[in-house]
């Protein structure tokens, strides 16, 4: 089985454990996925299945969106409520909620999460984190393209719902410990559904245990300009090619099938950064 399946990853579950049952549903080995989700977060996992698998490094559209909600008041070590809380604090509610969402359009630096998937001299920080090793401050610049407020979700709780549409590399947690700090407060985050990814929404996202599952084309997340070139042989032998094309890269196609990845080597001459046929 070769091509993309959009899994509605549910809460509880880490991505590998996704990629695992699928590995076992389907009886083959290669899956991977385009963002990993936290266990505690729930939303669109999109799967890149068989030779699809090889086509990670080659996506562009990793914008991605969330609805999220946040809780004030607490400081935690996972900067998530599931977390050990290391510090409580007295709760301003003296501010706009829709104004400070307003702030955070645009280019950002963010502090990585100590837990997370980010490594750092082949490390993650996760597992530093765990092992009681000491953990480095990592920033990273990020964007977010809007924010919204979506409801209050409880005043006694002192928890607010937003949806946030951001670029890749985003942790829904920082941005909860920034509004903390914009509103002169701590905040954790509550809850996370992520609602778009790779250009997938939650309403294709299938369930995981569903009998079969929709497998969409490998183009469907590849935006580069597709070229039929003859001798298609040439192809498969790996061979560099003459290409007529304003494009530095393109997605060579036999027929209706992506074969393989090309880049510009001078002038029109291209050669093959990644075959896909096997």
């Amino acid at each position: 089985m070769d091509g993309i399946i959009v899994i509605n990853k549910p809460t509880g579950m880490t991505s590998h454990d996704v990629i695992n049952r699928l590995r076992k549903k389907y009886q083959q080995k290669k899956f991977g996925h385009t963002g990993t989700l936290d266990p505690q977060a729930s939303g669109v996992l999109v799967v890149l299945a068989g030779r699809a698998a090889k086509l990670l490094q080659f996506l562009e559209d990793t914008d991605k969106e969330y609805i999220a909600s946040l809780k004030f008041g607490q400081k935690t070590d996972t900067g998530d409520i599931w977390g050990t809380v290391l510090e409580s604090k007295e709760i301003n509610s003296d501010f706009d909620f829709e104004q400070i969402l307003d702030s955070l359009k645009g280019p950002l630096c963010l502090q990585v999460p100590a837990y997370s998937a980010k490594k750092v001299n082949g490390k993650k920080l996760v597992d530093l984190a765990r092992n009681d090793r000491e953990i480095p401050e990592i920033y990273q610049n990020i964007e977010i393209y809007d924010a919204k407020n979506l409801d209050s979700l409880d005043q006694e709780e002192n928890t607010h719902k937003f949806k946030v549409s951001c670029s890749s590399g985003t942790y829904v947690r920082s941005i909860c410990e920034e509004i903390g700090r914009r509103t002169n407060n701590l905040a954790c985050m509550r809850e996370l559904i992520r609602t778009k990814a790779s250009g997938f929404d939650l309403e294709q996202a299938e369930d995981l245990d569903a009998s079969e599952h929709t497998i969409y084309p490998m183009t469907s997340v590849l935006n580069l300009p597709q070229v039929h070139f003859e001798p298609i042989q040439d192809i498969y032998n790996g061979k560099h090619v003459r290409i007529d094309t304003d494009a530095n890269r393109v997605l060579i196609m036999d027929q209706d099938e992506p074969i393989a990845v090309y880049d510009r080597h001078h002038q029109n001459v291209f050669s093959c950064t990644r075959g896909l046929w096997s």
